[in-house]
């Protein structure tokens, strides 16, 4: 049972990270791991309250996604062609379609990805190129910011579940 308990951990680790990095599923993995260690271990009495948490945080990291990347863009001035931009650049930095890069691979594509995006739907919109950088940056400061409070929100989230699940598989 305790093998079972840190690996879904493990899974809610990769959820974490999966909050903060683009692309990788985060607040829904950790979702997953605790309805599996409700199945695993027969009691949905004792994931009741990191189920509830989850699903707010959940929530809440939709919306803070959402509303950290409309006001970093906003407070940069920025149209809808540079949020389109940003999230047209986000998917060819992740997949690799931006030209091969030297060293960091899918992750710096999803970090220059939007911003270039930004930049460049911006650019199309305003052909401004100082007030499409402005934009750009904003999109993209906006967007780190919701990934980190989204991060955040999922660090809790798992030390709800781990702190209401100890004594269940420890007995203390």
């Amino acid at each position: 049972m305790q093998i079972i308990y840190w690996l879904l951990v493990a899974v809610m680790i990769v959820g974490i990270i999966g909050a903060v990095v683009p692309a990788i599923p985060g607040a829904s993995l950790i979702l997953i791991a605790i309805i599996i260690w409700g199945i695993v271990s027969s009691s949905f009495a004792a994931i009741k309250i990191p189920l509830i948490v989850t699903i707010i945080v959940l929530l809440l990291s939709i919306s803070v996604d959402f509303l950290a990347s409309y006001i970093g863009a906003r407070q940069a001035g920025a149209s809808k062609w540079g949020q389109i931009g940003a999230i047209v650049g986000l998917l060819l930095g992740f997949f690799g379609l931006l030209p091969t890069l030297p060293f960091g691979g899918p992750l710096l594509g999803i970090l220059v990805g939007p911003l270039l995006g930004a930049i460049i739907g911006e650019y199309l919109y305003r052909r401004e190129l100082g007030l499409a950088v402005k934009a750009g940056i904003g999109i993209v400061v906006g967007t780190l910011v919701g990934n980190f409070i989204q991060g955040l929100l999922a660090i809790a989230t798992v030390t709800v579940f781990i702190i209401t699940t100890w004594s269940q598989v420890y007995g203390a």
